[in-house]
Protein backbone atom coordinates (compact mmCIF):
# COMPACT_ATOMS: atom_id res chain seq x y z
CA UNK A 1 0.00 0.00 0.00
CA UNK A 2 0.80 3.38 -0.61
CA UNK A 3 0.82 6.45 1.18
CA UNK A 4 2.14 10.37 0.93
CA UNK A 5 3.34 12.69 3.49
CA UNK A 6 1.82 16.33 3.57
CA UNK A 7 1.74 18.93 6.20
CA UNK A 8 0.00 22.11 6.22
CA UNK A 9 1.28 25.85 6.74
CA UNK A 10 -0.87 26.59 9.73
CA UNK A 11 2.14 25.75 11.99
CA UNK A 12 3.79 28.94 10.29
CA UNK A 13 1.06 30.95 9.89
CA UNK A 14 -2.39 30.60 11.99
CA UNK A 15 -5.43 31.90 9.93
CA UNK A 16 -7.79 32.58 12.77
CA UNK A 17 -4.72 33.57 15.53
CA UNK A 18 -2.39 35.72 13.67
CA UNK A 19 -0.59 36.32 16.32
CA UNK A 20 0.57 32.70 16.43
CA UNK A 21 2.19 33.14 12.81
CA UNK A 22 6.07 32.85 12.65
CA UNK A 23 7.19 35.70 9.96
CA UNK A 24 9.08 33.57 7.30
CA UNK A 25 7.84 33.84 3.75
CA UNK A 26 6.05 31.00 1.55
CA UNK A 27 9.39 29.98 0.19
CA UNK A 28 11.21 29.29 3.78
CA UNK A 29 7.99 27.19 4.83
CA UNK A 30 8.13 25.72 2.02
CA UNK A 31 12.37 24.68 2.68
CA UNK A 32 11.68 23.30 6.00
CA UNK A 33 8.54 21.58 5.04
CA UNK A 34 10.86 19.80 2.55
CA UNK A 35 13.78 19.73 4.57
CA UNK A 36 11.62 17.70 7.41
CA UNK A 37 10.97 15.17 4.73
CA UNK A 38 7.40 16.08 3.39
CA UNK A 39 6.59 16.19 -0.27
CA UNK A 40 3.61 18.38 0.01
CA UNK A 41 1.67 20.82 1.56
CA UNK A 42 -2.10 22.32 2.34
CA UNK A 43 -2.77 25.95 0.99
CA UNK A 44 -2.31 28.80 3.15
CA UNK A 45 -3.06 32.56 2.76
CA UNK A 46 0.42 33.20 1.47
CA UNK A 47 0.09 31.03 -1.01
CA UNK A 48 -1.00 33.05 -4.93
CA UNK A 49 -3.74 31.52 -6.14
CA UNK A 50 -2.20 30.80 -9.76
CA UNK A 51 0.27 28.05 -10.89
CA UNK A 52 2.13 30.35 -13.34
CA UNK A 53 3.52 31.54 -9.68
CA UNK A 54 3.42 28.86 -7.45
CA UNK A 55 4.85 26.49 -9.47
CA UNK A 56 8.23 27.04 -9.83
CA UNK A 57 8.48 27.59 -5.73
CA UNK A 58 6.80 24.62 -5.08
CA UNK A 59 9.30 22.84 -8.06
CA UNK A 60 11.80 24.14 -6.47
CA UNK A 61 11.36 22.45 -2.98
CA UNK A 62 10.05 19.16 -4.44
CA UNK A 63 7.05 20.03 -2.97
CA UNK A 64 3.21 19.30 -4.67
CA UNK A 65 -0.18 20.92 -3.65
CA UNK A 66 -2.32 18.45 -1.68
CA UNK A 67 -5.27 20.06 -0.17
CA UNK A 68 -6.25 23.08 1.59
CA UNK A 69 -9.60 24.56 2.92
CA UNK A 70 -12.83 26.47 1.72
CA UNK A 71 -14.65 27.76 4.09
CA UNK A 72 -18.09 26.57 3.02
CA UNK A 73 -21.73 28.63 4.09
CA UNK A 74 -23.71 25.43 2.85
CA UNK A 75 -25.91 25.50 6.06
CA UNK A 76 -27.52 28.53 5.69
CA UNK A 77 -26.12 29.94 2.06
CA UNK A 78 -26.88 29.14 -1.30
CA UNK A 79 -25.49 26.47 -4.16
CA UNK A 80 -25.37 29.23 -6.52
CA UNK A 81 -23.13 31.33 -4.64
CA UNK A 82 -20.82 28.69 -3.17
CA UNK A 83 -20.05 28.00 -6.78
CA UNK A 84 -19.32 31.46 -7.34
CA UNK A 85 -17.41 31.70 -4.36
CA UNK A 86 -15.29 28.23 -5.11
CA UNK A 87 -14.51 28.83 -8.41
CA UNK A 88 -11.31 30.49 -8.65
CA UNK A 89 -10.12 27.90 -6.17
CA UNK A 90 -11.36 25.56 -7.85
CA UNK A 91 -10.12 26.55 -11.15
CA UNK A 92 -6.01 26.40 -9.04
CA UNK A 93 -6.71 23.43 -7.21
CA UNK A 94 -7.61 21.48 -10.69
CA UNK A 95 -4.52 23.08 -12.23
CA UNK A 96 -2.06 21.86 -9.13
CA UNK A 97 -3.00 18.65 -9.57
CA UNK A 98 -4.20 18.39 -5.78
CA UNK A 99 -6.06 15.65 -4.23
CA UNK A 100 -8.85 16.95 -3.59
CA UNK A 101 -10.17 20.53 -1.90
CA UNK A 102 -11.29 20.18 1.41
CA UNK A 103 -14.93 21.80 2.81
CA UNK A 104 -14.84 23.41 5.97
CA UNK A 105 -18.63 24.49 7.24
CA UNK A 106 -17.86 28.04 8.82
CA UNK A 107 -22.00 29.20 8.72
CA UNK A 108 -22.82 29.60 12.49
CA UNK A 109 -19.47 27.98 13.57
CA UNK A 110 -17.66 29.13 16.71
CA UNK A 111 -14.22 27.42 15.81
CA UNK A 112 -12.60 31.22 14.65
CA UNK A 113 -14.52 33.26 17.97
CA UNK A 114 -12.33 33.69 21.05
CA UNK A 115 -15.35 34.99 22.70
CA UNK A 116 -17.63 32.18 22.11
CA UNK A 117 -17.22 28.89 25.02
CA UNK A 118 -17.00 25.21 23.56
CA UNK A 119 -20.12 24.66 24.88
CA UNK A 120 -21.62 27.48 22.68
CA UNK A 121 -21.29 25.02 19.35
CA UNK A 122 -23.98 25.33 16.87
CA UNK A 123 -26.44 22.25 16.47
CA UNK A 124 -29.16 21.26 14.58
CA UNK A 125 -32.22 18.76 13.98
CA UNK A 126 -32.22 15.56 12.20
CA UNK A 127 -34.57 16.74 9.56
CA UNK A 128 -32.33 19.85 9.53
CA UNK A 129 -28.81 17.77 8.82
CA UNK A 130 -30.94 15.61 6.20
CA UNK A 131 -31.33 18.95 4.46
CA UNK A 132 -27.88 20.43 4.72
CA UNK A 133 -26.33 16.98 3.64
CA UNK A 134 -28.66 16.69 0.60
CA UNK A 135 -27.43 20.49 -0.46
CA UNK A 136 -23.49 19.71 0.41
CA UNK A 137 -24.45 16.30 -1.52
CA UNK A 138 -25.48 18.60 -4.65
CA UNK A 139 -22.33 20.70 -4.51
CA UNK A 140 -19.78 17.83 -3.72
CA UNK A 141 -20.72 16.67 -6.88
CA UNK A 142 -20.98 19.92 -8.86
CA UNK A 143 -17.27 20.11 -7.84
CA UNK A 144 -16.23 16.54 -8.60
CA UNK A 145 -17.83 17.29 -12.38
CA UNK A 146 -15.32 20.15 -12.56
CA UNK A 147 -12.75 18.00 -11.84
CA UNK A 148 -12.15 18.64 -8.09
CA UNK A 149 -13.28 16.04 -5.35
CA UNK A 150 -14.24 17.84 -2.01
CA UNK A 151 -13.46 16.07 1.48
CA UNK A 152 -15.64 17.32 4.31
CA UNK A 153 -13.98 18.08 7.25
CA UNK A 154 -15.59 17.51 10.79
CA UNK A 155 -14.19 20.41 13.11
CA UNK A 156 -14.25 21.67 16.78
CA UNK A 157 -16.65 24.51 16.35
CA UNK A 158 -18.46 23.32 13.76
CA UNK A 159 -22.31 22.40 12.96
CA UNK A 160 -20.58 18.87 12.19
CA UNK A 161 -18.05 18.57 15.50
CA UNK A 162 -19.15 15.28 17.93
CA UNK A 163 -19.16 11.31 16.26
CA UNK A 164 -23.05 11.14 16.23
CA UNK A 165 -23.24 14.70 14.26
CA UNK A 166 -21.07 12.47 11.94
CA UNK A 167 -22.84 9.68 12.05
CA UNK A 168 -25.98 11.70 10.97
CA UNK A 169 -24.41 13.82 8.13
CA UNK A 170 -22.79 10.75 6.65
CA UNK A 171 -26.04 9.11 6.79
CA UNK A 172 -27.57 12.09 4.94
CA UNK A 173 -24.82 12.79 2.86
CA UNK A 174 -22.41 11.55 -0.05
CA UNK A 175 -19.68 13.37 -0.17
CA UNK A 176 -16.14 12.00 0.94
CA UNK A 177 -14.90 12.50 4.25
CA UNK A 178 -11.81 14.41 5.60
CA UNK A 179 -11.01 11.98 8.81
CA UNK A 180 -9.17 14.19 11.13
CA UNK A 181 -7.87 12.41 14.54
CA UNK A 182 -7.09 15.25 16.30
CA UNK A 183 -10.87 17.00 16.39
CA UNK A 184 -12.33 13.95 16.47
CA UNK A 185 -10.63 12.79 20.00
CA UNK A 186 -10.91 16.65 21.01
CA UNK A 187 -14.87 16.27 20.38
CA UNK A 188 -14.64 12.95 22.53
CA UNK A 189 -15.20 10.05 19.43
CA UNK A 190 -13.98 7.09 19.50
CA UNK A 191 -11.27 6.96 16.32
CA UNK A 192 -11.89 3.33 15.63
CA UNK A 193 -14.81 3.15 15.14
CA UNK A 194 -15.17 6.46 13.16
CA UNK A 195 -13.00 4.38 11.45
CA UNK A 196 -15.04 1.55 11.20
CA UNK A 197 -17.97 2.81 10.24
CA UNK A 198 -16.92 5.07 7.64
CA UNK A 199 -13.65 3.58 6.40
CA UNK A 200 -15.34 3.37 2.66
CA UNK A 201 -15.83 7.09 2.54
CA UNK A 202 -12.29 8.43 3.59
CA UNK A 203 -10.48 10.45 0.98
CA UNK A 204 -7.88 12.27 3.00
CA UNK A 205 -6.18 12.07 6.35
CA UNK A 206 -4.78 14.77 8.85
CA UNK A 207 -2.90 12.96 11.17
CA UNK A 208 -3.21 16.01 14.24
CA UNK A 209 -2.48 15.19 17.66
CA UNK A 210 -3.79 16.31 20.56
CA UNK A 211 -2.46 17.15 24.29
CA UNK A 212 -4.98 14.91 26.73
CA UNK A 213 -3.88 16.90 29.68
CA UNK A 214 -4.45 19.89 27.64
CA UNK A 215 -8.09 19.22 26.35
CA UNK A 216 -8.90 17.57 29.26
CA UNK A 217 -8.40 20.32 31.74
CA UNK A 218 -10.31 23.07 29.39
CA UNK A 219 -13.69 24.65 30.72
CA UNK A 220 -16.35 24.35 27.82
CA UNK A 221 -18.54 26.15 29.49
CA UNK A 222 -16.37 29.09 29.10
CA UNK A 223 -13.13 28.06 27.12
CA UNK A 224 -13.43 28.81 23.29
CA UNK A 225 -11.85 26.59 20.86
CA UNK A 226 -8.94 29.63 20.31
CA UNK A 227 -8.35 29.50 23.51
CA UNK A 228 -7.75 25.66 23.52
CA UNK A 229 -5.57 26.00 20.33
CA UNK A 230 -3.44 28.83 22.48
CA UNK A 231 -2.85 26.63 25.26
CA UNK A 232 -1.17 23.98 23.18
CA UNK A 233 -4.38 21.68 22.81
CA UNK A 234 -2.94 20.17 19.00
CA UNK A 235 0.58 19.16 18.18
CA UNK A 236 2.42 16.52 15.63
CA UNK A 237 1.92 13.09 15.86
CA UNK A 238 4.80 11.85 18.30
CA UNK A 239 4.28 14.79 20.77
CA UNK A 240 0.96 14.37 22.02
CA UNK A 241 -1.39 11.71 23.36
CA UNK A 242 -2.94 10.05 20.39
CA UNK A 243 -1.34 6.68 19.19
CA UNK A 244 -1.56 6.68 15.72
CA UNK A 245 0.37 3.68 14.97
CA UNK A 246 -3.02 1.88 15.99
CA UNK A 247 -4.60 4.77 13.62
CA UNK A 248 -2.36 4.38 11.03
CA UNK A 249 -2.78 0.02 11.21
CA UNK A 250 -6.93 0.52 11.27
CA UNK A 251 -6.99 2.79 8.07
CA UNK A 252 -4.27 0.29 6.00
CA UNK A 253 -6.59 -2.42 7.59
CA UNK A 254 -9.18 -0.91 5.63
CA UNK A 255 -7.49 -0.12 2.73
CA UNK A 256 -6.93 3.96 2.94
CA UNK A 257 -4.09 4.89 0.09
CA UNK A 258 -3.27 8.47 -0.25
CA UNK A 259 -2.45 11.51 2.31
CA UNK A 260 -1.60 11.43 5.61
CA UNK A 261 -1.20 15.43 6.30
CA UNK A 262 0.15 17.18 9.15
CA UNK A 263 -1.92 19.64 10.60
CA UNK A 264 -1.29 20.93 14.24
CA UNK A 265 -1.67 24.69 14.89
CA UNK A 266 0.51 25.93 17.89
CA UNK A 267 2.77 28.60 19.20
CA UNK A 268 5.20 28.72 16.79
CA UNK A 269 7.82 30.67 19.26
CA UNK A 270 7.82 27.92 21.95
CA UNK A 271 6.94 24.76 19.54
CA UNK A 272 8.88 26.07 16.39
CA UNK A 273 7.48 24.62 12.63
CA UNK A 274 10.52 23.52 11.18
CA UNK A 275 11.32 21.13 14.63
CA UNK A 276 7.90 19.96 14.91
CA UNK A 277 7.55 19.04 11.64
CA UNK A 278 11.14 16.85 11.77
CA UNK A 279 9.34 15.02 15.01
CA UNK A 280 6.00 14.80 13.48
CA UNK A 281 7.37 13.50 9.81
CA UNK A 282 9.65 11.15 12.19
CA UNK A 283 6.69 9.33 13.79
CA UNK A 284 4.58 8.86 10.62
CA UNK A 285 7.64 7.33 9.08
CA UNK A 286 7.70 4.92 11.90
CA UNK A 287 3.85 4.46 12.31
CA UNK A 288 3.76 4.22 7.98
CA UNK A 289 6.49 0.81 8.18
CA UNK A 290 4.75 -0.38 11.56
CA UNK A 291 1.33 -0.58 8.94
CA UNK A 292 2.91 -1.41 5.60
CA UNK A 293 2.76 1.40 3.66
CA UNK A 294 5.31 2.45 1.14
CA UNK A 295 5.95 6.28 1.65
CA UNK A 296 6.78 8.00 -1.38
CA UNK A 297 9.82 9.94 -1.79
Amino acid sequence: MKARLGIAPIAWWNDDLEELSDDVSLDECLRQASLAGFTGMETGRRFPMNMAELGPVLSRHGISVCGGWFSGLLLDGDIGAEKDRISQQLEFFVAAEAPCLVYGETSRSIQGVRSAPLSSKPTITEAEMEAYGRKVSDFSDWCSRQGMPLAYHHHMGAVVETESELDSFMKHSSIPLLFDAGHMSFAGGDLMRVIENHHARILHVHTKDIRGSVVDGLNRSRESFLDAVMKGAFTVPGDGSLNFEAIVKALAAKGYQGWFVVEAEQDPRTNPPLDMAIKGHAELLRVMAAAGYEVAK
